[in-house]
């Protein structure tokens, strides 16, 4: 079953050209099928570029999905038209009595901020608080993941030296994690932050380990329950994401190094690998189909 979208949402545009498979929300509406109801909080100031990176994850299971897109009410987007936010973006307190079956949180390049200074962070801890009652199962993405494991666990973030940015090994922790089931370890996946979480303050908060890297770290992490999932990276990255984002800090930052690991030979003068790819679709299928579509209650009024 395919994404449910608005036919003309500039993602649509592109998932056609790649043969990905979608559904207008007219022809969704004929089937007589309930679809999980997923929402994206998308903090990135790239919206549209992120929009497709995850729909084109979340398109690539057999479940009908339908997207609820969410912006901060409290932000001033200054790379993304007001009139595309109008058009396809709801606020909280647009969606704050609808009940979902799952919700992504993005990230967002303030990782160098305190949480407490970014402008939006009240009404982010606000959907956070929401999403404990009205979500059977939410997803934090990169900062999205620092963001929620400080709000509900109290863990803090720490600065590091340089950026991590790249494509890094990682190793699988429990064998028997419905998240990774079908991953290789070691797998591939990408980071981009200039921030870390301690591996053993997430042990100490009580949550679950599934995924760590030795150069990058933490990467995935759960609640007991599994309604709370915290990725440290960004498995949705198109192709050449990492190398958008290099060329930009060369600006201001003209001896840093390019991403580890994604240009061959580490020679950014060569065209990126994408070595991510797979992985980066099982890993959002497995959070639809195990996490949410498996668990989840057929009437959402009886999620709690």
């Amino acid at each position: 079953m395919p994404v449910n979208l608005p036919a003309n949402l500039p993602a649509a545009k592109t998932l056609k050209a790649e043969n990905v498979f979608y559904m207008t929300n007219k022809q969704a509406a004929s089937q007589d099928i309930r679809p999980l109801k997923i929402g994206i909080v998308n903090l990135m100031p790239t919206k549209i570029e992120t929009e497709t990176q995850i729909l084109r994850m979340l398109s690539n299971t057999p479940l009908q999905v339908e997207i609820i897109l969410l912006q901060m009410s409290s932000h001033v987007s200054k790379n993304t038209s007001q009139e595309h936010l109008n058009a396809f973006y709801q606020t909280f307190d647009d969606i704050k009595d609808t009940v979902l079956d799952g919700l992504i949180i993005t990230g967002t390049p303030v990782e160098t901020l305190p949480f407490e200074s970014v402008d939006y962070w009240p009404e982010l801890c606000a959907v956070m608080e929401w999403s404990k009652t009205h979500v059977y199962s939410t997803m934090h993405i990169c900062w999205g993941a620092q963001a929620g494991l400080y709000y509900h666990y109290g863990v803090q973030k720490h600065i590091m030296q340089e950026k991590l940015s790249g494509v890094y090994p990682h190793h699988v922790l429990i064998p028997t994690c419905c998240l990774t089931r079908g991953f290789d370890d070691p797998f591939l996946a990408p980071h981009s932050r200039y921030t870390y979480v301690r591996e053993e303050d997430v042990k100490n908060a009580g949550l679950i380990i599934i995924s760590t890297s030795e150069e990058a770290g933490l990467y995935m992490a759960a609640s007991q329950n599994r309604r709370q999932v915290f990725v440290t990276g960004h498995s949705e990255y198109d192709h050449y994401t990492l190398d958008a984002e290099y060329r930009r800090d060369l600006i201001k930052h003209p001896t840093i190094k390019p991403p580890c690991n994604y240009y061959p030979n580490n020679d950014p003068t060569n065209p990126p690998e994408m070595r991510w790819r797979a992985h980066a679709h099982l890993l959002f299928a497995n959070w639809l189909n195990y996490y949410v579509y498996q668990e989840t209650p057929y009437d959402l009024k009886n999620l709690t």
